[in-house]
């Protein structure tokens, strides 16, 4: 395996195949209603943040993308509302003219048929050399944890507060930051809020939602709220705050 990663002011025309590799991100967040947003109009202004891999024997064929973006936060705020905080926070920014204060990560995709041979780290390395090339001295990411979703009703502070012998976060995407040199900061509890008619969910998820109360969708890190009586589910995804130091 032979990377090369390359930001989209580097490499604009592999912005277009962007959107075709595919990752593990569950069908019912591809409708968050920020993604819209983020994917129009603060991403396009941040090329120089937004990055891509390829191999090097396959240069016009992505691999992994991430994206990260300036921000206007003092680097000692968490936001309980933290992907969707970042994400509004960057298009205030653009508007108002505001100067970005620290770098947010939100996303990490590894084509499915290239997972498990370490390119995440791989991207989470070179956002961390990206944001630190552009000055900035604080990369911070509401990290979603890559084995939650297998308990669903376990409180996110004790997921991942859990260590192996070694020390090192039980999650393995937690592990991933920790050892790139991020540092377990806090808990986002509303990160990303997902909020939709029950004939949406149905469609997205192949399950009833006819009753009401918390409903286990594969996928997600905590229970969605059923509430038939108003027609509507309510996603609400806790995420974990990793700090990454870069000087």
């Amino acid at each position: 395996m032979d990377l090369q990663v390359a930001t989209l002011a580097e490499r604009p025309d592999l912005a277009p195949l962007l959107d075709d590799l595919l990752g593990t991100w569950p069908r019912f967040l591809h409708h968050h209603p920020l993604s819209t947003l983020f994917y129009t109009s603060v991403a396009p202004r941040h090329p120089g943040f937004c990055l891509v891999a390829v191999e090097r024997s396959a240069p016009d064929r992505p691999v992994a993308k991430a994206y990260s973006f300036p921000v206007s936060w003092a680097p000692g705020h968490l936001p309980p509302d933290g992907h969707d905080a970042a994400i509004m926070t960057a298009a205030g920014d653009l508007f108002d003219g505001r100067r970005g204060r620290l770098v947010v990560g939100v996303e990490v995709t590894v084509e499915t048929g290239w997972q498990g041979r370490g390119i995440s780290r791989v991207m989470v390395d070179a956002m961390r050399s990206n944001a630190a090339r552009h000055g900035f001295a604080t990369l911070l990411i509401p990290v979603r944890p890559v084995h939650k979703h297998r308990e669903p009703e376990v409180p996110l502070a004790g997921y991942a507060a859990r260590t192996r012998p070694d020390g090192l976060p039980a999650d393995p995407w937690l592990r991933t930051h920790v050892r790139a040199g991020g540092q377990i900061v806090g808990i986002a509890p509303a990160s990303m809020t997902l909020a939709a008619p029950l004939a949406d969910w149905r469609e997205w998820t192949g399950l009833a939602f006819d009753a009401p109360g918390p409903v286990r969708v594969p996928e997600a890190l905590v229970p969605v709220w059923c509430d038939p009586s108003h027609d509507s589910a309510v996603y609400v995804e806790p995420n974990v705050w990793v700090r990454h130091a870069l000087r």
